[in-house]
């Protein structure tokens, strides 16, 4: 009853605090809303100051030295990249060790040997790819042309690349049989055998995009060798490809380790499965978390980037060909002037340190994704463990308070000892021993449960705090909930008055071409009136033509022809008369 009322108390008190709180919450959403309206305005001033900002540095400003910028980005990810298939290289050998035979019970397989023999000489050719890679970022400066053709040390990237994916064509064979010599193992079920081969695909599609990744890779180091070995046109091709390579080989490590984490899923349901073999998966999964992540960060930074990578470079306005090595210099020259020039003025913010805010900002964005997917997974390890250290916790109590009874157990057995050997009666001795023993086990148990009971009341108070804590925030989320619900129901509004306008345009375009179809045809009818009208009259023209001609021949036709054959019919009839007259006399 005493608790009862202490909770009732509790509870009133936490009304009024709540009620309080309520009308904060009141005050805090007019405020948001407020603030809200002025981060719009702001944000429309800000980009229309922006557009207005990029219109002006692309009409004046004839340079842009983001090349640095954009190669410690690709630095950092390249470093990450490399960590993380370090990890899961390791750690696949550490599980081939383990799992389906423990090496240090029994030897494993001749297969599994070689597989991690190699396994264990990855490092030889995982870290070579930083290290290139940190020499071309350190050879690009601000007092160099970057475009491909300039670019050296690209070549030593590309040949360690080729090196890393032979390496993995290497192993292939090898990851393979592995699997399928788990899934021969006498233990392995239906559904893990399913897994294995699906992780065989995998890790057949994943060496195939690294062995087109270094195709693209090899493609952009050749003009470092022999600037007319490929022609400007197709860098933006290869560039492209590139970029769609690297998101394949996301979206191939994402699905594997996906059907990873269901494999380690299916195997703790096992009865075999040591904690060894448990870590181990643990940290391959982590290792996996972490490639997913570095992969995704890399194929985002390069799509964004991808019209960077693809611009023909330090070039005269308009033109698509290259600068040779005067215009360069000369270039390099007028860009130390203007930045002297632009540094004289003092900047509101200086320009270095926007350029490591922009990369902060950038990395942060595009790494969220992969710390959300971090996070989750360690709350679920943390969940798991929590619930192994109850387990295990009690258990040590348990063991603890067994312990206490068997060093007293053992201590009242020395002095029935010593009692027996000084000439203590037989019976008595014996009704001592066994009343003492039930006794022992009357307390032990009474303890046991004493002990358990402990035990699950300080968890329920436990559990009791972190409800209300889970209560506290689900307010707060119903709350920042329903602000989003308002902001969804602006944004429609808005939506719905853009389409209105949109639909408007659509209109409007849809008359404007009505109106040009039927000013064309007037124009096409016109034209073909006035075609019909110049045939008609070259008709007639030709006609005439050929009546003057023909009146022409004939003319000359009577004056040279007609008037001698008259005249020769006139003399062939006179003396046709002649003889038809000395005939009839005859």
């Amino acid at each position: 009853m005493e608790t009862i009322e202490r909770l009732q108390s509790d509870k009133a008190r936490l009304e009024v605090k709540a009620q309080a709180l309520e009308r904060e919450a009141k005050e805090c959403r007019m405020r948001t809303e407020e603030c809200q309206q002025q981060l719009r305005r702001c944000q429309s001033e800000l980009s229309r100051q922006v557009k207005q900002s990029s219109s002006v540095i692309q009409e004046k400003v004839p340079f842009n030295d983001t090349s640095e910028d954009v190669a410690g980005q690709a630095l950092s990810f390249i470093q990450d990249l490399v960590a993380a298939l370090l990890n899961f290289h390791s750690y696949t050998e550490q599980r081939v060790h383990i799992y389906p035979l423990d090496s240090s019970i029994e030897p494993i397989s001749p297969l599994n040997q070689k597989f991690s023999q190699y396994l264990h000489e990855n490092a030889a050719y995982v870290r070579p790819l930083e290290d290139s890679f940190l020499q071309l970022y350190q050879s690009i400066t601000e007092d160099t042309v970057t475009v491909l053709e300039t670019v050296v040390k690209l070549k030593s990237f590309a040949d360690h690349f080729s090196s890393y994916t032979s390496f993995l064509l290497k192993i292939l064979p090898y990851q393979l049989r592995s699997l399928e010599e788990e899934s021969e193992a006498p233990l392995c079920t239906a559904a893990l055998t399913v897994k294995n081969q699906e992780l065989k695909s995998d890790m057949k599609r994943v060496t195939s995009v690294f062995q087109k990744l270094q195709s693209y890779i090899n493609l952009l180091a050749l003009p470092s060798v022999r600037q007319d070995a490929m022609p400007q046109s197709s860098i933006s091709a290869v560039f492209t490809q590139l970029s769609a390579g690297l998101h394949s080989l996301h979206d191939a490590i994402k699905e594997m380790s996906k059907h990873y984490n269901q494999k380690a899923s299916i195997e703790q349901e096992l009865p075999t499965v040591t904690q060894k073999l448990s870590t181990t998966t643990e940290c391959l999964l982590g290792s996996l978390g972490s490639l997913t992540s570095s992969t995704g960060k890399i194929a985002t930074f390069f799509s964004n980037n991808l019209d960077f990578f693809t611009s023909s470079g330090y070039c005269p306005r308009g033109s698509t060909v290259a600068l040779n090595p005067l215009q360069a210099e000369s270039m390099l020259a007028n860009k130390k002037k203007a930045s002297a020039y632009i540094s004289v003025r003092p900047p509101s913010v200086p320009y270095r340190e926007a350029l490591a805010n922009r990369r902060i900002l950038t990395s942060s964005t595009e790494s969220r994704e992969g710390l959300t997917q971090q996070v989750q997974q360690s709350q679920e390890k943390i969940a798991r463990l929590e619930q192994e250290k109850e387990h295990w916790l009690l258990e040590a109590q348990l063991g603890k308070v067994r312990l206490e009874k068997e060093n007293q157990r053992i201590a009242d057995l020395e002095a029935q000892l010593a009692a027996t050997l000084a000439g203590s009666p037989h019976l008595q001795t014996a009704a001592a021993s066994s009343l003492t023993q039930s006794h022992e086990e009357v307390g032990d148990e009474e303890s046991r449960e004493q002990l358990i009971k402990t035990h699950y009341m300080a968890r329920v108070g436990e559990l009791t705090t972190q409800l209300q804590i889970s209560d506290s925030k689900a307010v707060h989320f119903h709350s920042e909930c329903r602000a989003l619900a308002k902001r969804l129901t602006i944004a429609e509004k808005s939506r719905e008055t853009l389409s209105d306008e949109v639909k408007q345009a659509n209109k409007n375009i849809t008359r404007l071409q009505d109106e040009l179809a039927t000013t064309k045809r007037s124009y096409e009818d016109q034209l073909s009136m006035m075609s019909d009208h110049l045939c008609s009259m070259n008709e007639t023209l030709s006609k005439q033509r050929e009546e003057i001609d023909t009146l022409k021949l004939g003319a000359c036709f009577r004056a040279h022809v007609l008037m001698p054959a008259c005249t020769q019919m006139a003399a062939r009839r006179e003396s046709a008369g002649l003889n038809m007259l000395v005939i009839s006399r005859w």
